[in-house]
Order: structure tokens, then sequence, then C-alpha cells
């Protein structure tokens, strides 16, 4: 296949606006799969916690053939957390497919993504997505998507539009015109990406992905930008520092509809997996032996939040999980620090400890449910921002805030962001009794909001988030305004102890389950923590009441998810991460040593004013 018959896109745009949902459809009109074969539903969207999420957090390479022509695709993740994987996506590439809802328009990750394109050059075939919701209004979302061409500093704006459906799998050239099927989509693709340019003749190769094979072991994934690679070759590999050594490739792949083809050859512009260095990293340079020229290396943006991982240290430690230690937790985050180039590693304040830093609440919660279910138990701390220092001072993280809800929820929506240090830049209706609010929030005041605007808008609120940069430090910021219910002791939660303390506040727990001392059993109503007997029984005597036996109404227990649990802790507190369970504990757990240490921090306080 020649230089000219190839072309390499991305398709990019906000979290569920369509992406997988519209490469599903071109596989299946382009004859990847056989007529009678079963596919399911998001074929791109491999990984579990993926499918039960709905959204895709890895970027992943297929291929589809038309009209004599070799298009490779990148399907890329549309949430902000993962804006590495986007990255690296767009390394690959020479142009880009930029998905739009046609109700929710442009929203701060189709900004994030298309800033990304558009200052590598990259030109763009605009698709218009879901015109067949009750609520599309394709006409202003061209105009939303012109107007983002147009701030962005594009230097060309004449991109072809596209209306389409990507569930039914079909497409229109205007909002109101007859449907076909995709076709015209990859017609446009030809047209508009250009082949890829041609490569000097010794080869240059840019890792920009890994995966692993039980087979050939790891496999590189990237793109030959110059030179023809054979397999076998010895090649040298660059990394980013500078250091040189040569290894040589076993194995080359091609991306053939979902499958590896292994090959002999590939040439300048094919986007492929190689097999046969067992160390190789992301942002490494695959060169010619003998004129050894290294590529510019995959840059992202720097992380804006970190947590403290550690080991275990309950009294429940070990029970669940395989991987317990210190050692296995440690090499777990080295693994996961070659194909994250997002993710920052440090040594915490223990040996059995370490700080780790990323994108957002969600990159780090899709790590954390990733070991739990790989079997490791860890402790995981309140999550806190990075801060950075300038000639302003100290600087936070904040991040563009694109609220879409209900009428009537906008008074409690704004009041709410109030405390939390967010600042109104935009309001306006978009129609069909709803408006459309944007704020500018420092990252701090945003870590476990969602549950609350949820609460507040009764579910009917679309809240999208985007990192903008650093600004001023924004001042106090309140958190959880009550304290915790804290068992004292170990045993097994009582429907007797749980009946007479549900009236105290929330419970977590529910009769029969394990807790100890210093194991968080639920919220109080009130501001300060309460030691208290979770596992108390009724006790028996001789004497009765004509009602000592009336069956007890206990209130169901509320259940944290990991995110709930993470924007729940203070900073006394820690996350216990199971493959099994969550659990809420105190970074001390004996209630005597805890009242030593407030004391003591109380005196220091008052010595200090």
């Amino acid at each position: 296949m020649t230089t000219a018959s190839l072309r390499n896109v991305a398709i990019v745009a906000h979290v569920d606006h369509g992406k997988t949902t519209l490469v599903d459809a071109l596989l299946k009109q382009t004859g990847t799969f056989r007529k009678n074969q079963a596919v399911r539903e998001r074929v791109m969207d491999s990984m579990d916690l993926e499918r039960e999420r709905g959204i895709t957090i890895l970027a992943k390479n297929t291929s589809v053939h038309h009209r004599g022509a070799k298009i490779n695709i990148v399907d890329t993740p549309g949430h902000a957390d993962f804006g590495g994987e986007v990255e690296r996506a767009l390394a690959m590439v020479d142009g880009i497919l930029l998905l739009v809802d046609a109700s929710e328009g442009v929203l701060p990750q189709t900004r994030f993504v298309l800033s990304k394109a558009l200052s590598r050059k990259l030109p763009a075939v605009v698709i218009v997505n879901k015109i067949d919701r009750q609520d599309a209004r394709p006409k202003e979302v061209v105009d939303e998507i012109f107007e983002l061409f147009m701030d962005l500093g594009a230097d060309d704006i004449d991109f072809p539009v596209i209306y389409a459906n990507a569930r039914a799998g079909t497409c229109r050239a205007t909002p109101d015109g007859p449907d076909t099927d995709l076709l015209p989509m990859l017609d446009a693709v030809l047209e508009r990406v250009p082949p890829p340019a041609a490569g000097g003749e010794h080869l240059q190769f840019l890792v920009t992905n890994l995966d692993h094979s039980d087979y050939v072991g790891r496999l590189a994934i990237g793109r030959v930008f110059a030179g023809t690679l054979y397999k076998g070759d010895q090649v040298m590999r660059i990394r980013p520092d500078g250091t040189q050594d040569q290894g040589r490739v076993t194995f080359l792949y091609q991306f053939e509809g979902l499958e590896r083809v292994e090959c002999d050859k590939v040439e300048v512009g094919d986007i492929i997996a190689l097999a046969g260095l067992p160390d190789v990293l992301v942002g490494e340079t695959l060169a010619d032996v003998d004129n050894p020229v290294a590529l510019p290396t995959v840059t992202v943006d720097e992380p804006t939040l970190q947590m403290v991982f550690q080991v275990n240290t309950s009294p429940f430690a070990g029970r669940e999980g395989q991987h317990v230690t210190s050692r296995a937790l440690r090499d777990r985050l080295d693994r996961e620090l070659r194909i994250n180039v997002s993710l920052r590693v440090q040594p915490g304040a223990t040996p059995e400890s370490f700080i780790v830093s990323g994108r957002g609440e969600l990159h780090l919660a899709i790590l954390i449910e990733t070991m739990r279910r790989e079997g490791y138990e860890l402790g995981v701390g309140k999550p806190r921002v990075l801060t950075h220092e300038d000639e302003r001072g100290v600087t936070e993280p904040y991040e563009q805030v694109v609220i879409d809800l209900p009428d009537e929820h906008v008074g409690i929506v704004t009041q709410g962001l109030g405390p939390r240090r967010g600042r109104m830049q935009k309001m306006g209706s978009i129609g069909g009794g709803r408006s459309r609010l944007e704020f500018l929030v420092p990252s701090r005041g945003l870590i476990g909001y969602r549950s609350a605007f949820l609460t507040a808008t009764r579910g009917a609120g679309v809240m999208n988030r985007l990192f903008i940069g650093f600004e001023p430090w924004a001042g106090t910021i309140p958190h959880r305004t009550n304290g915790a219910l804290i068992a004292d002791r170990l045993g097994k939660v009582t429907g007797h102890a749980v009946d007479i303390l549900q009236d105290r506040g929330v419970l977590f727990v529910a009769p029969g389950e394990e807790t100890y001392e210093g194991m968080v059993i639920g919220e109080n109503s009130r501001a300060d923590d309460l030691d208290v007997n979770i596992v108390r029984e009724k006790k028996l005597t001789n004497m009765r009441a004509s009602t000592s036996d009336v069956a007890a109404k206990l209130v169901p227990p509320t259940r944290l998810s990991l995110e709930e649990c993470l924007a729940w802790i203070d900073d006394d507190e820690i996350v216990e991460v199971t493959p099994k369970s969550l659990r809420l504990r105190k970074a001390i757990l004996n209630a005597t040593q805890r009242d030593v240490l407030r004391k003591r921090e109380k005196r220091q306080e008052e010595s200090a004013g």
C-alpha cells in the first residue's frame, strides 16, 4: 500500500457524545464483521470499567478500508482526566473527526481536544451527532463550532460538516436532508485529511502507547514517521534524556479492524505495534542504528491532584487481597508509570507510603479501582490539589465548569458554588426550560461536589469540567461540616445498636458486618466526631413488657462509591480499599491516641495565637 492511499485520523469529542458508537457503525458498514457475526455494543470499549461507566479510558486503534484506501482510526477518551491519552493519540494522526452533540453543543472537553489538534495544525471534519434527539439544535451547534474555531485562532475554518445519527448508522449533508449510510463521512476524510508526509530514508518510530501480549510480551504502539522497518531489524532506542541502546524487533503487527495482523514490513505513516523490546517506554524513539535521530517526545499537561497511597494497616488487612505489601504496591505503581504518562509517583513520608499525582479525581479513582480488581489492598488519603508559586504568590488549579440544568434549579446551584469560591462567567437559556451556566471554580471546591450537585438538581442537571490553568489561591473552602461516627471496638454490627444510633446520623454499615476500633461507621448529625458502640447486644432479662419485643425499624445504610469515599474523608481519615470492600477509618485507630494528639494540636494553636 502506498502512502497516498493511507489516512490516519483520531475521533475526538466531549465525553458521551458518541465516539465509540460511531466507530462501531463504521466497522460494521465497511465490512469488518461477517454478516452473521455477533458483535457487542461499543466493541472498542474493551475494559470492564469502560463498559460499566460508559466512557472511554484508554485510546484504542482500529482501521477500515474505503475506496481502495486504508484509514487508521484512533478512538480517544472524552473525559478531561484522561487528556494524556488524547495528546498521545494526536501525535500519531494527520487529522481529526470532531464529534459534537446536536443538543449539548460545544462543551469544555470539545474546546480542549480541538485546541490540542489545532496546535498541531491538524485538519478537522466536523460531525454533528445525535440529530435524532428531540431537543437537537444542529444549526445553533454549528454556529457554536465556528465560534470555537475562531476563538482558538484556527487558520482554516472551511471545514466540512456532516450530520449523523451514529446509533442508527446514518448521516446526511444538511440538517433536514435525506439519510444515507456513513460512507460519505469516510469520503470527507479522504478528501480533507492529507496522506502521511514522506519522511527521510532513515527509520524514526515514536512510541505513543504500550500493550502486552501473553505470547510475545510487551508491545510498543506508535507511528512510523520516516524510513522502513522490517521484522528482525536492529534498532536504536533513544530515551527522552538522550541515552541510547540497541534492540531487535522480533514481531511487527498492523491494525486490521479489531485485530492485530502480523506482517514483515511497515512503511512511513503506518500505525503499528512491535515486539522485542521488553523495557521500551512511552515517548521513546526507535531509530536507524547508523543514523539515530530522535523525534520530539510526547508532552502532556502536568498533574493537578495528589493522594497518598499506603499499605493497608487495618486489623482486617490481608483478608481479601493477594497483594498487600509495600513492595507489591511500589511495583504496581512502577508498572503504571510505564504506560500512564499523566501519572507521577514520589516517595511518601514513610517507606510504606507513596504520593501519587494525576490529572483529576476520576483519573486516580480509575487507577485505584483497577488495582482493587487486580487483588491489591491499600489505604488512600484525602485528595489534595497541587499548588505552584509565581509572581502572583501561591496559585492553585482552576477549572471551567459548564452546567446544563432546569431553570428552577439555577438558584440553588449558584448558591451552592458560592462557598466553593465559584465565579459565574456566563449564563443563558438553551431552550426547553433549561439554562446553561459557566463558572470558574478552584479544583479544591469541586472535590465531592458532583453528588451534592445531583441532589440539588434532582438528577436533572449535567455538569462538565475542564482544567484551564493556575490562578491565585482562593482562600479557605469549607469541607465536610459534619463529624464522623467511629466504632470504639472490634465486633459485628448488631441490629439493636443500629436501632439506637440511627437517630445520631447517617450510618454506612448494616447488621452483621464486621467493624474494628477506629473504623468510621457513619456521619454524625453534629460537627464533632463521636465514638460509639456499634456492636452492643440487647441484654436478656426475665422481665418482659408488652412492648419489649416490638420489631425495630432499621433505616438501610448509605453505601458510598469510591469517588464518594474520597470526597467524604477529612485530613485525619483514610479510605481502606480491598477487592471486596470499601471502608472508612481514622488514620490513628486508638481513641486515646487521637485525643492526646487533638489536645496537643489545640495547645500549639493557643501558644501560636
